[in-house]
């Protein structure tokens, strides 16, 4: 007879969708937002395994979004060749601000390639597609602060991914609203935040107000990045 598998008292119930442990599931704070431009965010293991996994969240808010896992993804060359218009997210010498879509039919509508990752495992997955390389490469201007306030980096203008995300589409689309994206996002930090104790976060995330996140951060600069 085959013993029954032991069950980890430790291993918290998490929620399928959202994948938070179920006392802290984000679900009911996720309004789907429909978009003219397509996303897809190339994302890095590790951040998959990452408790702020904020690519997900942007995927699970937005109507047009997928999310692809790994270093390499073989598929690229066909799915690029199928499609008018794609634009890289990522720091370039060429890179472009965003500027709002010309009208057109829906079947035009861009497609916006975003890597989910560090600094140094997004360079990874660039290196690992060369084909990422000839895209066009948008980049976001100076703006407010990320809200992203338990991560740090050493870059000021760093903003994580689901941010970088909304104001990229912000610019693209103007005339709708993509804010409801990060009212998830913006539970979460105050869910880690509340997890962790007002005094662990004034100690390790207050004393330097030029601390901003590393993991899936994206400097929200002429450059543009994860």
């Amino acid at each position: 007879m085959q013993a029954m598998p032991i069950p980890n008292p430790l291993k918290r119930p998490r929620c399928e969708q959202c994948l938070r442990p179920v006392s802290y599931c984000l679900c009911e704070h996720i309004t789907v937002v429909p978009s003219r431009t397509r996303v897809l965010i190339l994302q890095h293991p590790d951040e998959q395994r990452h408790a702020l996994n904020t690519g997900r969240l942007a995927v699970l808010g937005l109507k047009q979004a997928e999310l692809l896992v790994g270093e390499r993804f073989a598929q690229l060359g066909s799915l690029l060749a199928a499609e008018a218009r794609v634009f890289l997210l990522f720091p370039g010498e060429q890179a472009q601000t965003p500027q709002p879509l010309a009208p057109g039919p829906e079947d035009a509508a861009p497609l916006l390639i975003v890597l989910d990752g560090t600094w140094r495992k997004a360079r990874k997955i660039l290196h690992e597609n060369p084909v990422l390389n000839s895209l066009p490469r948008l980049a976001l201007e100076a703006g407010q602060p990320s809200t992203y306030r338990i991560r740090q980096t050493g870059e000021f203008a760093a903003v994580s991914t689901i941010e970088a995300i909304v104001r990229t589409l912000t610019a693209l689309e103007p005339g709708q609203d993509f804010s409801p994206v990060l009212v998830p996002f913006d539970v979460l930090i105050e869910q880690q935040i509340q997890a962790m104790g007002a005094d662990v976060y004034r100690h390790n995330y207050k004393t330097d107000e030029t601390k901003r996140p590393e993991s899936g951060a994206i400097p929200n600069s002429g450059l543009l990045e994860r």
